[in-house]
C-alpha cells in the first residue's frame, strides 16, 4: 500500500475505523503535516484578476500591462538617447507597481510571490534604479558622498 492511498488529501478529513477509542463513525482531525506528494500550488496573493471574467484579457490585467508599459516606453527613451529620463522611468515604473501591489486587492499576474516579497522586491529595486540614474555621470542631479565614494571604491 503507497503512503498516497493510506493518507487523505491536504485538508480532509478521514472515518476513523470503528474499533478506536474515539468511537464508531466520528472523525478526527487529520496531521497538520505537509503531504508526501503535492498535488497543487498555491496561487499568489492577490494573483486574481484584477477584472471581472467578462472583460477582454488586458483590461483583466492592467496592472502588470501598466508596469510593463512603463518599462518599455522608459527604454524607448533610452534607445533614443535621453538615458537619465528613460531610467527614471523605468523605476518609477516599478514603484509603481509597488504601490498597486499595496493598495489593490488583487493585481492579476503583477502578484509572484506573497505581498510582502512583491513590494519589497519592487520597491528597493525600483528606488536604486532611480537613485542611480539620478547619480549618474555626467553632471549628476543628486550627489551622495558617501554613494560616490562606494562607487569609484568598485569602479576603480
Amino acid at each position: 500500500m503507497t503512503a498516497e492511498a493510506s493518507e487523505p488529501a491536504a485538508g480532509e478529513q478521514r472515518q476513523e475505523p470503528p474499533a478506536s477509542p474515539a468511537g464508531p463513525g466520528r472523525f478526527i482531525r487529520r496531521s497538520r503535516r505537509f503531504p508526501l506528494i503535492t498535488r497543487d500550488t498555491a496561487r499568489p496573493e492577490g494573483g486574481g484578476r484584477a477584472a471581472p471574467g467578462a472583460a477582454p484579457a488586458p483590461a483583466r490585467q492592467w496592472p502588470l500591462l501598466a508596469v510593463m508599459g512603463g518599462v518599455g516606453l522608459g527604454l524607448l527613451i533610452v534607445a533614443l538617447d535621453a538615458f537619465r529620463a528613460g531610467t527614471v522611468l523605468i523605476g518609477l515604473s516599478l514603484l509603481a507597481g509597488a504601490f498597486f501591489r499595496w493598495a489593490l486587492p488583487e493585481v492579476g499576474m503583477l502578484a509572484v510571490r506573497s505581498r510582502f516579497t512583491d513590494m519589497l522586491t519592487y520597491g528597493l529595486l525600483g528606488a536604486a534604479i532611480v537613485l542611480l540614474s539620478l547619480m549618474a555621470q555626467p553632471d549628476p542631479w543628486v550627489s551622495i558622498p558617501f554613494l560616490d565614494d562606494v562607487v569609484h571604491f568598485t569602479v576603480r
